[in-house]
């Protein structure tokens, strides 16, 4: 037969047939829900009781968890070095215009009147699970579009693994600056003592 021809073989007249109900084209099915939604695959059911009430103000380990309860909390594939570096090349195409480069949300866009981008290094994006930042790849977060039919899968993740490097590379940073430096007056003044 061909396409769109009429026939009377069948009663309805059409030469094509509709797919069998619950057909998935090769290569489409999601049956991995962490892996393609970055949602925990028993969301939805019923929330832990410590996922359902607010953080504390000086909770900051399980806050993320509290905050995005049904997103998962570990990578649902193996991170490399590779992974991190393709990670790297999608996050300076897709991502930096508006994060930046360092994720600080001071990206080009931004620096031109766009609104500002989030970034990565606050406490409450510090603390969110992985799969929150997948969630918000996929399907956008706020002025941010959905990336689901630009970026595949495997390349969202990566990217959430960038993204969390470039968080432990501030994040030293920043733990550096924060530790107290001399005064000129103390720095001047020679230490007593032999050599250590």
């Amino acid at each position: 037969m061909k396409p769109l021809r009429s026939t009377s073989f069948f009663p309805n007249g059409m030469s094509s047939r509709a797919p069998v109900t619950g057909t998935v084209p090769r290569g489409h099915l999601r049956a991995d829900t962490e892996f393609f939604t970055g949602k925990k695959s028993t969301a939805g059911t019923s929330a832990p009781a410590a996922a359902q009430t607010a953080p504390s103000p000086g909770a900051s380990a399980t806050q993320g968890i509290t905050t995005y309860p049904d997103d998962v909390e570990e990578f649902p594939l193996p991170i490399t070095l590779e992974v991190v570096k393709r990670g790297k090349g999608r996050y300076e195409i897709f991502c930096s215009a508006c994060h930046g480069l360092t994720g600080d949300g001071d990206g080009m866009i931004v620096r031109r009147g766009f609104r500002r981008a989030a970034s990565f290094h606050s406490d409450n994006l510090r603390q969110a699970p992985v799969g929150h930042y997948f969630d918000a790849i996929t399907n956008g977060w706020g002025a941010m579009p959905a990336y689901a039919a630009q970026i595949p899968a495997r390349d969202r993740w990566a990217i959430v693994a960038y993204i969390r490097a470039l968080q432990l590379s501030q994040q030293n940073t920043q733990s550096q600056t924060a530790q107290p430096q001399p005064s000129a007056t103390q720095a001047a003044t020679p230490s007593s003592g032999g050599h250590n």
